[in-house]
């Protein structure tokens, strides 16, 4: 199975694709991050339209068993980010 790119080759990729220097497609690529995190954090969910949508998600207490001893234990309820995949996403991977 093949590697994926690298963020070096992304960005070369990208710089050609929009005919930018490579310096420019970094500061957008920067840029579209810290606007995903900050919306995710603040509003709960980023849209990237035909990619997926980034969601702040709460994951609520539970019960869990320690496989090495088999004993119960409180698995602590805590926030997660959940990354879900555009239906147009899936379609032309797929």
């Amino acid at each position: 199975m093949a590697k994926g790119m690298n963020k070096s080759q992304t960005l070369n990729a990208l710089a050609e694709k929009l005919g930018k220097t490579r310096k420019e497609a970094g500061e957008m690529l920067e840029a579209l991050v810290a606007l995903a995190y900050d919306q995710a954090k603040s509003a709960g969910e980023f849209t990237i339209p035909g990619l997926g949508k980034l969601l702040k998600r709460h994951r609520a207490a539970r019960m869990g068993r320690n496989p090495a001893t088999g004993a119960s234990i409180q698995i602590p309820a805590k926030t997660v980010v959940k990354f879900r995949v555009a239906k147009a996403a899936k379609d032309s991977i797929l």
